[in-house]
């Protein structure tokens, strides 16, 4: 029994993504059987998940301390009490929770280092949480990102560059100083859209990225983020400031 234990970061993850689409179908397609099995005249139930990407309802372990975390106890008494949506979307914010802590005792038992807990981490953030599959949120997010892959940064703001406007601007050359002051402006707003790792100035069937740190630009392939990567970073940081981040 003790050789099914994930010992490395790879079976660590496997056993996560296991336990997560088995609540994944409890709380989705096996929702009917999933609120049946919350009886609230029974005792303290939980929902598990198990690494065979299957899901029971049942009581909680009686040992103490538990071989492995729990789930959250008596999701069976709210049942009743609540929207049958806003209820899943309980459930399913706990359930998360839970595989978190089920992957971090893993971690904690056999003794991962700063690098595997940040790698198991990376691996499990990657997924959509439970909650965002069980409420939709990850199925317009994949909406959001296809219908605006070129065009929205990942903080939700343009990935275009600002100034773009300005260089379909054209004005008559009635008199010369407006127009001079007019090509120095656009001199000065071309200059802020050059890619801040090749240099090169900014073409509209390009896709760029903002780092939100520097606040400057850059072309996706230069920095090798394209925009379906992109869609993934809430915070973007550039070479430059990641790495001076890491040295501090």
């Amino acid at each position: 029994m003790e050789n099914t234990v994930p010992r490395t970061v790879e079976e660590v993850f496997n056993d996560f993504k296991g336990r997560r689409a088995g609540l994944i179908k409890a709380l989705t397609t096996d929702v009917e059987k999933f609120y049946q099995s919350c009886d609230p005249e029974k005792e303290n139930l939980c929902l598990y998940g198990l690494p065979n990407e299957t899901w029971e309802v049942n009581l909680p372990v009686e040992e103490v301390p538990p071989e492995l975390p729990e789930p959250a106890l008596g999701i069976n008494f709210a049942r009743d009490g609540m929207q049958e949506k806003d209820w899943l979307s309980l459930v399913a914010v706990h359930s998360d929770s839970w595989l978190l802590s089920v992957a971090f005792y893993f971690g904690a038992r056999f003794g991962f280092g700063k690098s595997e807990r940040k790698r198991l981490f990376q691996m499990t953030n990657d997924l959509p949480t439970v909650f965002e599959v069980v409420t939709g949120a990850a199925k317009q997010a994949r909406d959001a990102a296809h219908n605006n892959s070129s065009k929205s940064k990942s903080s939700g703001k343009p990935r275009q560059p600002e100034p773009q406007p300005k260089e379909v601007k054209v004005s008559p050359p009635t008199m010369e100083d407006e127009s001079g002051e007019e090509e120095e402006e656009e001199e000065e707003e071309q200059g802020a859209t050059l890619c801040g790792a090749c240099g090169d100035n900014y073409a509209t069937d390009e896709f760029w990225i903002c780092c939100d740190i520097c606040e400057r630009w850059f072309h996706g392939k230069c920095v090798k983020i394209t925009p379906a990567k992109a869609e993934h970073i809430k915070q973007y940081k550039c070479p430059s400031c990641s790495s001076k981040r890491a040295r501090v």
